[in-house]
């Protein structure tokens, strides 16, 4: 009598019959929404900066005799900061109304400072 038995399967192979548990889940990991929030959040407020700093720039190479343009567009940069900020904030869902809307306003006074210097 023989007895047929199934050839023994490799460790590193997946067994149908029998799934692996799933992996236990850290106490202080984050969820997947979290990490999205995040990186959504950075990725947002770095484009938005980059158009401000940008803008800022493009006030600093206008000829010297264009005072205002050149005033405008650092305004409109630190507009634009504020914007970024604004937009971190709201995608986190937190109030976009909060004193951290100051530190959008650097790149704009910054690039007054450095027009007006």
């Amino acid at each position: 009598m023989s007895q047929q038995q199934e050839p023994r399967r490799a460790r590193h192979l997946l067994d149908p019959a029998n799934p692996r548990p799933p992996a236990p889940r850290r106490p202080n990991g984050m969820s997947i929404e979290t990490v999205q929030r995040y990186v959504l959040s950075a990725l947002a407020a770095t484009t938005i900066l980059h158009l401000s700093v940008g803008l800022v720039i493009a006030g600093l190479v206008i000829d010297d005799s264009e005072r205002a343009s050149q005033i405008g567009l650092c305004v409109l940069g630190g507009a634009f900061g504020v914007i970024a900020v604004a937009a971190a904030l709201a995608i986190h869902r937190r109030n976009p109304l909060s004193p951290w809307l100051l530190a959008g306003t650097l790149p704009g006074i910054v690039g007054v400072w450095l027009v007006l210097r």
